[in-house]
């Protein structure tokens, strides 16, 4: 025997011995895996030993190339085995992580609730949706001509004072009520109609307790042969009847409106108080020309309320500005 048989005979022992040991140690897949390629890759150890081959006589390469074979067929059947138990160990220690117990409480998480502003817009529409009304709606930045003109307030007109606008640099401004929806549904329908209309509106009222200068409204029109202003008296009596949940006394105290005639402030006897909570009115037949409506034929009714004063009265709030602040401590009361 040659001494570089005996060379690699060791070689190849040694490896074999080695790198069993070093499989049985290795904790995870990868290392695993460099192990293998450390060992048998193409430029692994194995290779690197059987390069020897090549000094020896012809009649001893079989038996190298037969030793050789047993080593790596060793080690393959190791690395398997070690990958096997691994892999096992792996997928055991995921369903452990993963599993559910079921008879552990959830984690709380606060539900949400409807802002008093939406609850009060959305009890609003559904009542006069169930009334035979239709939800319209428009934008806020507004001409002067449809939230003045065509309301029958031109620009000379007093009751403008009533109201402090913003008005944009371009001649526009930001409507200061819901109205102007009215005449734009009026422009692109034909009689009989009937209106809904919630939004956001704009004046330049100084902020305080009961005032702000964004607040909303929900307006109504209604448009036919032979309305009066007793079908009005009716629509919101039983508007307050469902948005309060109980008959309650109104009164009907005259006022003015420009774009109804003859208007009216409409009380309702609340916890002992008359408070006021609508506008209303016929529609003044000047509203009625502005649209190509015949007043001779057509007459309408209308009326709207300011959402913040109505949810101040149903919730019992003491400022307006409370319903625009995110203190979770007044929202979570309601």
């Amino acid at each position: 025997m040659t001494t570089q048989l005996t060379d690699l005979e060791t070689q190849l022992q040694t490896l074999r011995t080695e790198a069993i040991g070093a499989i049985a140690s290795r904790e995870n897949l990868e290392q695993l895996e460099q192990l293998r390629v450390n060992y048998l890759g193409k430029k692994g150890q194995l290779s690197q030993i059987l390069r020897g081959m090549g000094k020896l006589d012809p009649g001893d390469r079989p038996r190298i190339g037969a030793l050789a074979n047993e080593v790596k067929e060793a080690l393959q059947s190791e690395l398997e085995q070690r990958h096997n138990a691994l892999l096992s160990a792996q997928i055991e220690a995921q369903l452990k992580a993963e599993t559910l117990d079921v008879t552990m409480p959830g984690v709380y998480r606060p539900q949400g609730r409807v802002h008093p502003l939406n609850e009060v817009i959305d009890r609003a529409i559904d009542i006069f949706v169930g009334l035979g009304y239709t939800v319209a709606s428009g934008p806020e930045l507004e001409s002067d001509y449809y939230n003045f003109e065509a309301l029958n307030t031109p620009a000379d007109h007093p009751a403008r004072d009533m109201q402090d606008t913003f008005y944009l640099p371009d001649g526009n401004l930001l409507r200061t009520h819901t109205s102007p929806v009215q005449i734009r549904y009026m422009e692109k329908h034909e009689p009989p109609l009937r209106i809904v209309a919630p939004g956001r509106v704009y004046r330049r009222d100084t902020v305080d307790a009961t005032h702000a200068a964004v607040f909303h409204q929900v307006e109504i029109l209604a448009v036919d042969k032979g309305i009066t202003f007793c079908d009005l008296k009716g629509t919101l009596k039983e508007f307050v009847r469902q948005m309060f949940g109980v008959d309650l006394p109104l009164r009907f105290r005259p006022s003015y409106f420009p774009f109804t005639e003859p208007s009216a402030e409409v009380d309702v006897q609340w916890q002992g108080k008359w408070l006021e909570v609508l506008g209303c009115g016929s529609v003044d037949p000047n509203v009625l020309k502005a649209v190509g409506y015949d007043p001779e034929v057509y007459t309408g009714l209308a009326a709207g309320f300011g959402v913040e004063r109505l949810a101040m009265v149903l919730y019992e709030i003491d400022d307006i500005r409370r319903v625009y602040s995110s203190d979770l401590r007044f929202l979570q009361q309601l």
